[in-house]
């Protein structure tokens, strides 16, 4: 977009709440310019002067794009749980995940199939995609890992009755990280080599809620995997399923409600690793006063697991954008303290930290980031304490 066209409109939607509800946006950066995944399901491609190039409609929530071969890649959450492959302002081909994890047992948001993440890998676009449903009182998850050709076809696919969180390729393959796993399959991280036949497992160390929640994210450098623990609260560094370091980011503290933080993201290059916490919660129930010092924080480590910097983030971060060894981190609620001041992006390094940072009015949910191209959607907030509606539903360029 140019310096003359910052902010576009995307329409109207409801404004989100206190707390976070799930991605509904999704957003990637094409040669021609950014593709907005709606809401409402719908695409809409825009050139570098912020004019529409195409628009096609959708289901549901398209949340997760990527861009592929010649077009781009759209993951949808909706009763089909869409994979949808555009070009040209046109579908060429699509999977719906519903018909491997099956229809959603009920018509709600949080039931409905969900493409969760994708990573391009050469000719290789990988997908994860999952479905949760209630049985017999517990929680239970059908998903699937796809690597998919850019003409449509399958080269494989790679199931479990698990939650699938984040992946990454690796070395010929890719690794998938697992964030709940209450069924039958145990490892929260599975490293997959390129004909999908398993290479090697990893589960992290803890006791929270008896091991169902285990990794957070996954990212790969130099020859190895790092990745984000829930299951106790710490970043890894591992090699052919070997831990080679370890650092806490948001271990319970022993004070107080005994609050701790969810390591959420991580992203790692040749120049070092960054790890981003997320909210504060208690170990009994939800509701606290108390404040983890490591939340909503940025992280910078060297290869070797040397703490280099801190970066206060301020809010929740539903993503996080790459490139080369920059991060452009779109920042929304921080839903205890309600502060809309937070509201903004942070542009990272990963050896030097913070380079710039901006904010908005409403809370900022998806970016892309491509060289010194940025761009981000604003999306509109109403506070459970409050009657004013912040922000607009928006693309936004820094």
């Amino acid at each position: 977009m140019s310096k003359t066209a910052t902010r576009l409109s995307l329409g109207e939607v409801d404004p989100c709440g206190s707390r976070q509800a799930g991605r509904r946006s999704g957003l990637a950066l094409t040669d021609e310019g950014p593709v907005v995944g709606l809401d409402d399901g719908s695409i809409r491609a825009f050139d570098s002067k912020g004019r529409e190039r195409w628009h096609l409609d959708g289901e549901g929530s398209a949340i997760t794009h990527v861009p592929f071969a010649d077009g781009v890649l759209v993951g949808e959450r909706s009763a089909r749980g869409a994979i949808r492959f555009i070009s040209n302002g046109e579908e060429r081909w699509r999977h719906d995940a519903a018909d491997v994890i099956g229809d959603p047992s009920k018509e709600t948001r949080f039931f409905l199939p969900m493409v969760v993440n994708a990573a391009v890998a050469g000719d290789t676009a990988y997908v994860a995609a999952r479905r949760y449903e209630r049985q017999d009182g517990g929680r239970h998850f059908e998903s699937a890992i796809y690597a998919l050709a850019p003409d449509g076809s399958v080269r494989w696919r790679y199931d479990a009755d698990a939650s699938p969180i984040s992946l990454d390729s690796f070395d010929d393959g890719v690794a998938v990280a697992y964030n709940r796993c209450p069924g039958s399959h145990d490892d929260g991280l599975v490293v997959l080599d390129g004909n999908g036949s398993e290479r090697w497992t990893w589960d992290p160390e803890g006791d929270s809620e008896d091991m169902l929640r285990r990794v957070g994210d996954v990212s790969a450098a130099d020859g190895s995997l790092f990745i984000t623990s829930h299951a106790d609260y710490r970043g890894y560094r591992l090699t052919d399923g070997a831990v080679d370091w370890r650092v806490d980011l948001g271990t319970p503290l022993s004070e107080g409600d005994e609050v701790y933080a969810y390591p959420n993201h991580v992203y790692a290059t040749e120049s070092g690793v960054c790890f981003q916490t997320g909210n504060s919660f208690p170990e009994e129930g939800r509701e606290t006063d108390e404040r983890h010092p490591n939340e909503q924080s940025a992280f910078g480590y060297t290869l070797d697991g040397e703490w280099r910097w801190r970066a206060d983030i301020g809010g929740f971060s539903h993503e996080i954008a790459t490139d080369g060894d920059r991060l452009l981190v779109p920042v929304a609620q921080h839903f205890r303290d309600r502060d809309p001041s937070v509201h903004g992006w942070h542009a990272l390094d990963v050896a030097d930290g913070r380079v710039e940072s901006g904010d908005y009015e409403g809370v900022v949910t998806a970016a892309a980031i491509e060289g010194d191209r940025r761009v981000l959607i604003e999306e509109p907030v109403r506070y459970h304490d409050g009657e004013t509606v912040l922000g607009k539903y928006a693309l936004r360029r820094p």
